[in-house]
């Protein structure tokens, strides 16, 4: 049985590559994206990729993912640490959500170890760089049952 995924990155990741390379790593969100979308077709699965820098839109891309994902990976950048409307976006969807970042945000300024996030997701992945898009992949179809 297939399923699908959404991949949904927030604010600045749009930068990737560029953007503090020494913290976020060299590869681009275009790169991220190639990486997953051959794993999902590894797997068999399908993947939709998005990215705002809106806090809105991104509770309206959560709230779309009813009905038509199995799960959602969420990179939520810094709106990790501070949006109250992402994690009542996600309290109110039955889709299961795995928190995911770049960086280690438990090794980083004192700021950015709270996560909004993390009490209404399924689980979180962070320190591993680009790989840890594959990783919440693998996490979140052995999560929902999909993994083969």
């Amino acid at each position: 049985m297939s399923c699908s995924i959404l991949i949904l990155n927030g604010p600045n990741l749009n930068l990737l590559g560029t953007r503090q390379p020494e913290v976020y790593g060299p590869t681009t969100l275009a790169d991220i994206e190639a990486m997953c979308n051959a794993k999902a077709q590894a797997l068999g699965i399908d993947v939709v990729f998005a990215q705002s820098n809106h806090e809105g839109a991104l509770v309206d891309m959560l709230h779309a993912a009813r009905g038509v994902h199995a799960g959602i990976v969420l990179n939520a950048g810094a709106y990790t640490h501070t949006s109250v409307a992402l994690m009542d976006a996600i309290s109110s969807i039955t889709v299961p959500v795995i928190e995911l970042h770049l960086s280690n945000i438990h090794a980083r300024e004192a700021f950015r170890q709270t996560s909004y996030i993390a009490p209404v997701a399924v689980g979180q992945i962070c320190g591993f760089g680009a790989a840890g898009y594959p990783l919440a992949m693998d996490a979140i179809l052995s999560y929902i049952g999909e993994a083969q």
